[in-house]
């Protein structure tokens, strides 16, 4: 499980490593009119040219421009009109922050359910942590959270 653990932690440091220039990239937001209408009109290609190459009638491909905006296109078409209009479709997920970070948040979050738990049955029983043994042992459980299969971070909301 160790073994699985590392391997993961790697695979995660790699991809961090591949997304982070797409993090700061400025202008990947979609287009008001959608991606396809502004390559479209970039390379000054009509709808009804668009279409031909497609092998689409005319009219769907505002359709498929509106439905690019609202998001219910599928990839298959978004590639199809990438290929029409001689571009590729990149698809990625990108990460608000690096991955590391997410994990690493996540593990504090639940380290700090787990010790408000504690902390407040020990209130109760008149025997309160004090400030810096809360501090140590939430750094113990986070340390232990990443150390550990990294699936029961997610197990809970």
């Amino acid at each position: 499980m160790k073994h699985k653990t590392q391997l993961i932690g790697i695979a995660r440091r790699q991809l961090d490593r591949r997304l982070a220039p797409l993090r700061t990239a400025e202008g990947l937001t979609q287009p008001p009119r959608s991606w396809v209408r502004a390559i479209r009109d970039a390379l000054g290609m009509t709808s009804t040219q668009l279409a031909q190459r497609l092998g689409i009638s005319q009219p769907r491909v505002p359709r498929l421009e509106r439905a690019e905006r609202d998001g219910s296109v599928t990839l298959a078409t978004l590639r199809r009109a990438a290929e029409a209009m001689d571009c590729t479709l990149a698809y990625a997920f990108i990460p608000n922050k690096p991955l590391e970070d997410i994990v690493r948040e996540r593990a504090g979050k639940l380290a700090d359910e787990l010790l408000a738990r504690t902390h407040h049955t020990m209130k109760l029983e008149n025997q309160p942590l004090l400030h810096s043994d809360l501090k140590a042992e939430r750094e113990r459980l986070v340390a232990e959270l990443l150390s550990g299969d990294p699936t029961r971070l997610w197990d809970t909301q």
